[in-house]
């Protein structure tokens, strides 16, 4: 898998992969994300492809205070090769460039691959209130 930042013209098929992951949802749209992320000065939006063909993202963000971590998405045809653990690398190594000192990042408690994969490169469950409030519908 060769890992490069995102373009402009691989917007379609992010989000074809996106919903291909399960990562999409009625009250977030993708391409809203993707153009948000592209006013982001801080992170990185990485893809990756394999020949000609988009199979794996991930948005990277720093804060100031904390790296994020959110659309990690690898194509399901070719799950379990290690592009996930991959695209973290690429993750991790760009945020010690900035000298971040942690990363958090959210998973769903129903999505137990998920959960195992962050478990088996290190990260651990902190006791933490996690909340949100939408400030801009999507829909």
């Amino acid at each position: 898998m060769q890992i490069s930042e995102f373009q402009d013209s691989q917007i379609k098929d992010v989000v074809a992969l996106w919903q291909r992951c399960g990562l999409t949802r009625p009250w977030n749209d993708p391409y809203k994300d993707i153009l948000r992320k592209q006013t982001d000065k801080n992170g990185k939006f990485f893809v990756g492809h394999d020949a000609s063909k988009l199979i794996a993202t991930i948005m990277v963000g720093y804060d100031g205070h904390r790296g994020s971590i959110n659309y990690l998405a690898v194509d399901p045809a070719v799950a379990g090769k290690g592009y996930g653990r991959a695209l973290m690398q690429t993750a991790e190594a760009f945020l010690l460039s900035l000298e971040c000192p942690k990363i958090n990042l959210c998973v769903r408690r129903d999505n137990e691959a998920v959960i195992k994969f962050y478990d088996d490169l290190g990260y651990q469950e902190e006791s933490v209130y996690y909340c949100g409030k939408r400030l801009i519908e999507d829909q």
